[in-house]
């Protein structure tokens, strides 16, 4: 069973004292012990048992004390900031609320369109920064806007498992026929995000390689 990094933490600061207290003999026997509890390397575990609790003087007032359950909590450069989380916004507003997936595609098209007609200004950073944008990360950064909008997948309709083995069901990015006939087929709710009484629904299909389209509404 392997230990949690709290759980290793804890155990050095166990160990530690007793380790320090030993001879050489023994630190080898509690290393042994220690490196096979914690699956830390021999090297590191030496040095953690070794410098816990050990004090270090700053001057006659100041001391310095290790301590194997701490750490020093490091700040993660911040990457994408409001001049990148802006336009994305308003790029995913204008897409209609689409997933990462769906729009991490789009956007290389789509932001140089709206730098050359004015819709969004961006400085080159910012470009840059989105043209080579990842789905996960969009979605991680618009996650509290589609929780304020309470978007999440809604759907109207279930999958069936009657033709589900008979029929060969893609997503959009695994389409790669290139001759018409092959179809993506939505049902859109026109709810309003309330699906309780009646409400226009509206059947789309969509060829993938000509974009021709049908829709049926009732």
């Amino acid at each position: 069973m392997r230990l949690t990094v709290k759980e290793r933490k804890k155990a050095a600061a166990i160990v530690a004292p007793r380790y320090q207290k030993a001879r050489k003999k023994e630190r080898g026997l509690i290393l042994d012990e220690f490196t096979k509890l914690t699956g830390y390397g021999r090297r590191y575990a030496s040095y953690v048992l070794r410098t816990h609790g050990k004090k270090i003087w700053i001057n006659t007032e100041t001391v310095l004390v290790a301590d194997a359950r701490k750490r020093k909590t490091r700040k993660k450069e911040r990457i994408y900031d409001a001049a990148v989380v802006a336009p994305l916004k308003k790029t995913w507003e204008m897409m209609d609320y689409i997933c990462g997936k769906r729009l991490a595609p789009i956007l290389k098209e789509l932001i140089p369109r709206l730098i050359r007609f004015g819709e969004i200004r961006l400085t080159q950073a910012a470009k840059d920064k989105l043209m080579k944008i990842s789905p996960a990360t969009i979605d991680r950064i618009l996650a509290p806007e589609r929780k304020k909008y309470k978007i999440k997948g809604r759907a109207n309709t279930k999958p069936g498992t009657l033709l589900k083995s008979q029929i060969p069901i893609r997503t959009f990015s695994q389409w790669n026929d290139k001759r018409p006939g092959f179809v993506e087929i939505d049902l859109v709710g026109h709810d309003g995000a309330d699906g309780s009484g009646e409400f226009l629904q509206t059947l789309d299909v969509t060829d993938v390689a000509t974009g021709w389209t049908v829709r049926h509404r009732q």
